[in-house]
């Protein structure tokens, strides 16, 4: 055999090798593509999946009070009388109250700019007693209950005008204590 019929031999076996093994190598299989749905469900209940955290505020917070209950009602021009708008805000505080018996507060009547001071405190000590009278009677303990008359010291409303005297005339119940 001559040099060149080798040489061309064993590159023809090369050749022939090469074929056989690339045609015997396998690719690496990609797995099928699932849609994303997310992380897996969790099994734990000890922390919540994010589309689970609570939204709002926190049960027995004052936010909670202020928010979902409402903490002041209003009252008519040299008036201390509920009205009748106030009664079903008062009935949940009352019932708010009850359900979060560690809760103080302290309600505050306040008063329009109209008349004198001594006058407006007066009438601002009767508007926080009959919100106080009004919880009471709905079995909340006068012992979590403070009362204080701003009279006309601390108006919601800078402005003159009935629209801001109308806010200015509120009682307002503000937790002092034992919320979460």
């Amino acid at each position: 055999m001559s040099f060149n019929t080798r040489r061309a031999l064993q590159l023809a076996l090369i050749v022939a090798a090469t074929a056989v093994l690339s045609a015997c190598a396998s690719k690496p299989k990609t797995p099928p593509r699932v849609a994303d749905t997310g992380p897996p469900p969790r099994h734990d209940t000890q922390q919540p999946r994010h589309d689970q955290v609570p939204q709002g505020p926190i049960p027995g917070s004052e936010q909670d009070f202020v928010i979902n209950i409402g903490d002041r009602v209003y009252f008519d021009f040299d008036s201390y009388a509920i009205r009748p708008d106030a009664q079903p805000v008062l009935a949940a505080q009352a019932a708010w109250l009850s359900r979060y018996g560690s809760v103080r507060v302290r309600i505050e009547g306040n008063c329009d700019e109209r008349g004198t001071r001594e006058y407006n405190l007066a009438l601002g000590a009767r508007r926080a007693n009959a919100i106080r009278d009004f919880l009471v009677s709905r079995g909340v303990s006068t012992t979590r209950i403070a009362t204080i008359s701003y009279g006309k010291e601390r108006p919601l409303d800078g402005g003159d005008g009935e629209d801001a005297w109308a806010r200015n005339r509120n009682g307002h119940t503000a937790i002092v204590d034992g919320a979460r």
